[in-house]
């Protein structure tokens, strides 16, 4: 099966799911904090909790849980293969993009993203439900994992040194001159391009992703034509530049998910500080 990813505005949504209420519903996964969930959720949506997508542990909590981990996700969801599956989150896409990165490297490169999320459906007044998720009936998938969307810290290193791929830092612009850190060591992979997650959302417009999103991506010197690694400090500020750059189709962009956590927390590894020359 081929690639097919889409981004969706909350009213057009609204709308497919009116015109198809009959149909093979849409599995909707909305990944919040739990009280965010009971507070407003979509009508049927399931509830993922950011957590179930990390590892968790020192020193790297970005890198990918366990398989067994993501297979019992996967059924608890009631995901089969082939079915439609759409993400959203209420921070303008950084846990709903890991949600689907994750998608993603269990092979299931088939899904939906819902541009602006909670706060765009909120704001636009369509329907929302209180309380805890309808338990969904439990699939039997055990797939595999699939290598392609990930990038581990000697793929990362042997692109930085060798120009092999691009290396997009999401994490704050203080973060990528070394002038703030989370980890051991404060600085920036070597050769990294530098584009806040934050620009790949739009507060005026509801969080939804910017109008002139490839422009951005663009004028901050990253070719989505060609081999690119996204990281921030635990992949979850870079799970949304991955989603972006998927969106454009951009096929060959990857995810390093031990990300500075790792890089940051280990002297042997190379990096840069201040403004680069």
């Amino acid at each position: 099966m081929t690639d097919s990813v889409t981004a969706w505005s909350v009213r057009a949504f609204h709308d497919e799911l009116r015109r198809e209420a009959d149909a093979d519903p849409w599995l909707i996964v909305q990944v919040t904090s739990g009280e965010r969930f009971e507070a407003m959720h979509l009508p049927g949506a399931q509830w993922v909790d950011p957590r179930e997508l990390m590892h968790g542990g020192p020193p790297a909590p970005g890198l990918l849980p366990e398989l067994p981990r993501l297979q019992a996700l996967v059924q608890r969801l009631g995901y089969e293969p082939g079915r439609r599956v759409i993400a959203l989150d209420d921070e303008g896409g950084g846990w709903a993009g890991r949600f689907l990165w994750t998608l993603d490297c269990l092979g299931q490169r088939n899904w939906a993203f819902l541009d602006g999320g909670l706060i765009a459906w909120a704001n636009a007044g369509l329907p929302l439900e209180q309380g805890s998720p309808v338990a969904a009936a439990p699939s039997a998938w055990t797939g595999t994992l699939d290598p392609r969307p990930l990038a581990t810290r000697d793929e990362v290193l042997t692109a930085c040194t060798t120009g092999s791929a691009q290396i997009w830092d999401a994490r704050s612009l203080e973060e990528h001159l070394g002038q703030r850190s989370a980890s051991a060591r404060a600085g920036r992979i070597p050769g990294a391009k530098h584009l806040d997650w934050l620009e790949l959302m739009d507060p005026a417009r509801d969080y939804q992703l910017p109008e002139d999103l490839a422009a951005r991506i663009n004028g901050a010197g990253i070719d989505l034509g060609a081999p690119v690694i996204a990281h921030c400090q635990t992949h979850h500020r870079s799970s949304l530049a991955y989603l972006t750059g998927r969106l454009l189709g951009a096929e060959g962009i990857r995810a390093y998910a031990g990300s500075w956590s790792e890089w940051g927390n280990d002297p042997t590894l190379p990096l840069e500080t201040g403004p680069r020359t």
